[in-house]
């Protein structure tokens, strides 16, 4: 992030990195399932004490962690080396197209969505991933370009769920035109800041207020 001004990335880049502005009225979110962000588990929740996952990604690790905290549970985390040996695994934390993948194909986990599980418990959208700006490098024009893109991109969605080569067609529709979101308003900015208070309270990292930009 240090060479480019703009980037979008993990939201929890920007919650616990000091240095960045959020581009206000962009996101990845969800606004219940998601499909791509979840726990596949043999056992059940209450008696679950270790999870395998991929811990590059902070932003699932960590909004699993307040999830199952939430329900006075505190498992341990271990890194899981390949994906193909999630079938092989007891409970683990998949997200993205190997997620995908995963949940498409036959398996005996029970599938707990946490974009799902975080509307159950807070009636509000996650935001997954927002623009972060290097604060002091950008400006009006860059913003306005970002912004634009966004329109750009929904106005021919349809094109892209089209054209896109991943999955069968109704698939794309449902994640791309429906699960996923792109939006940051009120209401996903509601449960950006309901994300940070539980992580403040279930946490022991520092969080930095987002600063929205326009």
């Amino acid at each position: 992030m240090s060479e480019v001004d703009a980037a979008l990335v993990s939201i929890t880049e920007v919650l616990f990195h000091d240095g960045y502005d959020v581009l206000d009225g962009v996101a990845v979110a969800s606004h219940g399932p998601v499909k791509s962000v979840f726990l596949a588990h043999r056992q059940p929740l209450e008696e679950i004490q270790t999870i395998h996952c991929d811990i590059a990604s902070l932003t699932s690790v960590n909004l699993l962690r307040v999830l199952l905290a939430e329900r006075g549970l505190v498992p341990t985390f271990e890194p899981l080396a390949d994906y193909s040996q999630a079938a092989a695994l007891e409970n683990v934390l998949l997200i993205g197209n190997p997620g995908i993948d995963f949940l498409r194909a036959p398996h005996d986990h029970a599938i707990w969505d946490l974009g799902a599980a975080w509307h159950e418990l807070t009636d509000l959208p996650f935001v997954y991933a927002a623009w972060a700006l290097r604060r002091g490098h950008h400006d009006e024009a860059l913003r306005a370009k970002l912004l634009a893109a966004k329109e750009n991109g929904l106005a021919n969605l349809a094109q892209i769920i089209a054209e896109h080569p991943d999955y069968d067609a109704e698939f794309r529709q449902a994640y791309l035109g429906g699960h996923i979101r792109y939006d940051l308003g009120e209401a996903e900015k509601a449960g950006l800041a309901k994300f940070i208070e539980l992580l403040r309270l279930h946490g022991d990292q520092p969080i930095i207020e987002p600063s929205l930009s326009k």
